[in-house]
């Protein structure tokens, strides 16, 4: 008996093992649009000029939007925050605090486009990652943060699945 229930609680294992292919959900271009622009708008309201960069799962840039007046240097930061969030599937506040000096995940700091500062948020929808938004401009990654939630906020509905 107790090999029979073994045998049945492995048997789904087992046959997802065995498939050469799996499914994936990406989001559209216009549901990445949607939420960058609802990033812009959120700190435009609170008085902020931000880059707004969303990737898809791999970090890969869907959707740049730079506000007239937002440095230059935040086109980079916000498409590297989206990068970092999408590869960690961790929000670049949490990375920030998870690798400060004296920390064992230090190192990651050193490494090319990870950007451990808040603004950085992963796009997931049951359990599957979607994508990431990354903002920069803002007075700080706290500021950042709000403007990207608000971003994943806006399309929350729409990529329920």
């Amino acid at each position: 008996m107790r090999k029979m229930l073994l045998a049945l609680a492995l048997a789904p294992i087992v046959a997802h093992a065995q498939q050469g292919l799996f499914e994936t959900k990406s989001m559209t271009p216009e549901t990445a649009l949607t939420a960058a622009r609802a990033a812009l708008e959120s700190c435009r309201k609170a008085g902020y000029q931000v880059s707004v960069a969303v990737s898809d799962r791999a970090g890969l840039p869907q959707v740049l939007l730079r506000d007239r007046f937002a440095g230059a240097h935040t086109i980079r930061i916000a498409i590297d925050k989206a990068w970092t969030a999408a590869s960690f599937r961790l929000a670049t506040s949490v990375i920030a605090k998870e690798t400060l000096p004296g920390t064992p995940m230090n190192g990651l700091r050193n490494q090319p486009r990870v950007v451990a500062v808040g603004g950085g948020q992963p796009i997931e929808a049951s359990g599957s990652l979607l994508g990431a938004i990354g903002v920069s401009g803002a007075p700080g990654g706290e500021a950042d943060d709000a403007c990207a939630a608000a971003g994943i906020k806006a399309i929350a509905e729409a990529i329920e699945f």
